[in-house]
């Protein structure tokens, strides 16, 4: 439970792993072997057993792909890790050739020749990722090969950690808001209406969310790792081991779900096939592996849990003002703890810090786990954006310094996810310009008033203009979507250059713009907000929506420069701070109450 701090996998050992890897290859008959960092669910949080890309590359981010050739190796991430794979990776001979998805063929073309095979696990890639590179590297002459065992698992061999088999957890009614019955029958009926027979799920959340249930299968999110097929008519199977079962799941799934071991999955594939039923099978969530099981039994469609799970009922979205004000008094107190320490001369570094908070959140009695590694960026750390402090790697909050902390909950009610910029000690006029313009584009986010029928593709400059405006900007996406005590990284909805969904009512979703000076510092200013109907303005034909910002933390006062916001910019401020302090101010007394006082007063 709650966050280590150990360091990735020695980087001494990685080039002796690749160099084993690469005999096998040979043995294979491959030029090239594919390795993402994912799971059989194509998931972004994966068991220590599916943690291959970090044991063979060192690489810990939660997003990669390495491309690995008999005498070349490529890692390739998004913008939150291109400074930290040079950091932990640097040294391993590796190339970083840009984004896995719009990079990996051009490199792969540039290092193979005609006639050469890439080899693939074909449960560790979508359907659509192998579309895709077969497209680009057909007309090269390189061809895509799937593997008939993981290479990669041969290597690592007995040290290989175990697969998860912790308990399954009912999720009950007060917190989930809808009976798994109800779910599967509007499932069902969709599945009806597309004329389809069945739909094989392959997200762990879309699974839990479905059948009500919860796990603790990878760290921090509460999954469990198991597929599901639910046909348009009759009960839903799910694969997974019926003694992983508490009493109260075995109560909550009998009569509605058969419950079926993990290895007749495979079983079930072939009996769809043979009878050629119509299968849904989402091409972008589901591993290569079921497409090719299914041959022409599949079909392509979208998992059809993903939209209604984003969609919050009442009681999942009372259970999310709950868990902010739960989660709110627990940031108060730390940030509270965290200026008097500092005042005092304490020594704080980066793990102490995140101890204190976890401590914090531990101590309301109602925290089931944290919602992620908790980002905790001192100085020239915050600008990784996607920092996990190590004991190699800790660093002291030091004056005239920033410090970024985003951190998050996971509470039954639901689930939480924060980041503030700090400073520590007196920030310089630099700091306090680049905080101001991201917070403009936070409050334009927060204030926006949009029609129906908008996607987050459409919302994201919001958040960039202020930047932009000065020749800046930052390198990952403005809002994701957050589940309710389900995983912190939700679609289909995103505020992002990449966020084609639409933003409905029911939605959360974060509001986190950032900047980051690669050596100095980074910042970013997050809250999670939900989406919900506005008035109509006076005049207007269009059905209008607004976001409720959730989250409830003052934002430090002492790095925005006034002079850079409108009187509506300022209003937003106050008015925050305001409803931070009344909501707030009742969970904390003594001197937590007092600095919450003074950080919440009018600017």
């Amino acid at each position: 439970m709650f966050q280590t701090f150990s360091a990735p996998s020695d980087s001494d050992d990685v080039p002796e792993r690749i160099k084993r890897l690469r005999g096998v290859l040979a043995n294979e008959g491959l030029q090239a072997l594919l390795l993402p960092r994912g799971d059989e669910h194509q998931g972004e949080y994966v068991a220590p057993c599916s943690e291959r890309l970090r044991w063979l590359t060192g690489f810990s981010g939660s997003a990669g792909m390495a491309a690995i050739t008999r005498r070349h190796a490529a890692l390739l991430v998004d913008g939150r890790y291109t400074v930290q794979v040079r950091a932990e990776c640097g040294g391993g001979g590796f190339d970083f050739p840009g984004i896995a998805r719009t990079h990996l063929a051009p490199w792969l073309k540039e290092k193979l020749k005609t006639g050469d095979v890439v080899g693939f696990d074909p449960w560790l890639h979508t359907v659509s990722e192998i579309a895709y590179l077969r497209d680009a590297l057909t007309p090269a002459g390189i061809a895509l090969k799937p593997t008939r065992r993981n290479l990669v698992d041969w290597v690592w061999g007995k040290d290989r950690p175990a697969a998860p088999d912790a308990p399954v957890q009912a999720h009950p009614m007060k917190y989930a808001g809808q009976a798994a019955d109800s779910k599967i029958a509007a499932v069902q009926k969709a599945l009806k209406a597309a004329g389809q027979d069945a739909v094989i799920l392959t997200s762990p959340d879309s699974v839990c969310w479905l059948f009500n249930i919860r796990g603790q299968d990878v760290a921090h999110n509460p999954v469990v790792l198991a597929f599901a097929i639910v046909p348009a008519s009759g009960k839903p199977e799910l694969f997974i081991a019926r003694e992983r079962l508490t009493r109260e799941a075995q109560l909550l799934l009998d009569g509605v779900v058969k419950v079926a071991p993990a290895a007749a999955l495979k079983t079930r594939i072939q009996a769809l096939r043979k009878a050629k039923r119509r299968v849904r099978l989402d091409h972008d969530r589901a591993a290569f592996w079921f497409s090719r099981a299914l041959g022409k039994s599949a079909v392509r469609g979208v998992d059809p849990c993903i939209g209604p799970k984003a969609i919050k009922n009442a009681t999942e979205i009372k259970g999310a003002r709950i868990a902010h004000v739960r989660d709110g008094a627990a940031v108060v107190r730390f940030l509270a703890w965290l200026d008097g320490a500092i005042s005092s001369g304490e020594t704080v570094d980066e793990i102490s810090a995140v101890q204190a908070l976890e401590a914090q959140r531990a101590g309301s009695q109602a925290l089931k786990e944290i919602s992620f590694d908790t980002i905790s960026g001192s100085g020239p750390n915050g600008a990784i954006v996607h920092y996990r402090v190590t004991e190699a790697t800790n660093r002291r909050l030091r004056q005239g310094e920033l410090f970024l902390l985003d951190s998050g909950a996971q509470y039954l009610e639901g689930t939480t996810d924060i980041t503030r910029t700090i400073a520590i000690g007196a920030p310089s006029a630099e700091m306090r310009n680049r905080f101001t313009l991201v917070l403009k584009g936070h409050i334009a986010i927060a204030t926006a008033r949009f029609p129906k029928g908008t996607r987050g593709i459409d919302l994201d400059a919001f958040a960039r203009r202020a930047l932009w405006q000065h020749g800046l900007d930052y390198d990952h996406g403005t809002g994701h979507g957050v589940g309710s005590y389900l995983s912190v990284h939700e679609g289909p909805q995103s505020i992002s250059r990449a966020g084609m969904a639409v933003i409905e009512p029911g939605m959360i979703i974060s509001n986190e713009p950032g900047y980051y000076k690669e050596g100095a510092y980074g910042i970013r200013i997050e809250n999670l907000v939900l989406t919900g109907e506005a008035e109509r303005p006076a005049g207007g034909d269009r059905e209008v929506m607004a976001f409720e910002t959730l989250t409830l933390v003052p934002i430090d006062r002492r790095l925005i420069a006034k002079e850079l916001l409108g009187p509506d910019e300022l209003s937003w401020i106050d008015t925050y701070h305001a409803g931070v302090l009344r909501t707030i101010g009742p969970e904390v007394d003594g001197e937590t109450l007092s600095w919450l006082e003074a950080a919440t007063q009018p600017l």
